[in-house]
C-alpha cells in the first residue's frame, strides 16, 4: 500500500469540508435546536442542557479543530493561497467564530446549565448569528477560492 503524505492542495479541500459541515451544523442550531430550548419544561432543562452541551461538544469539537489546524497548517507552510486577500478574510471569519464560541455561546451555555433563564436563552439564539453568518460567508470565501485556485 502506498500511502503518500497529505499535500497543501488536501489540507485546503479539508478545511473547506470542515467549514462546510460546520456551516450546516450552525445553521441547524441556530434555526431548529436553539429556538428550541424555550420548549424544554424548566424542571427538567437544567440536565438536558448539561447533557446538550456535553454530545454537542464530542460532535462540534473535533470539526473545529480540523477546521483551524488546517488553517494554520497553511498559512505556516506559505502555501499561495494562504497569502490571497480572500483567504485571509476567511482567516479572519474564523478567528472571530473562536472568539464568539469562547466569549459569548460558552459563558451563556455555562449560565444555561445552572439554570433555565429566557434572558440567556435569547441572548444564545441573537449571539449565535454572529457564528452563522461569519459560517455561511467563510464558506463562501472558500468556495471561490476552491475555484479560483483550480486545485483538483
Amino acid at each position: 500500500m502506498n500511502l503518500r503524505p497529505l499535500s497543501l492542495q488536501h489540507l485546503f479541500l479539508i478545511q473547506t469540508l470542515a467549514t462546510a459541515m460546520m456551516t450546516g451544523i450552525i445553521w441547524f442550531v441556530q434555526i431548529a435546536h436553539y429556538p428550541l430550548f424555550e420548549k424544554i419544561p424548566k424542571e427538567g432543562f437544567v440536565a438536558y442542557e448539561n447533557c446538550n452541551t456535553t454530545r454537542t461538544a464530542w460532535v462540534v469539537t473535533p470539526i473545529m479543530l480540523v477546521e483551524i489546524g488546517t488553517a494554520l497548517a497553511l498559512i505556516l507552510s506559505g502555501y499561495r493561497i494562504a497569502y490571497n486577500p480572500l483567504y485571509l478574510i476567511a482567516l479572519g471569519c474564523l478567528l472571530l467564530i473562536w472568539l464568539s464560541t469562547l466569549l459569548v455561546q460558552i459563558p451563556l451555555h455555562g449560565i444555561l446549565s445552572l439554570r433555565a433563564d429566557s434572558r440567556t436563552m435569547d441572548l444564545l439564539v441573537l449571539g449565535n448569528w454572529i457564528r452563522t453568518l461569519l459560517w455561511s460567508l467563510r464558506l463562501a470565501l472558500l468556495g471561490i477560492l476552491l475555484d479560483i485556485g483550480k486545485i483538483f
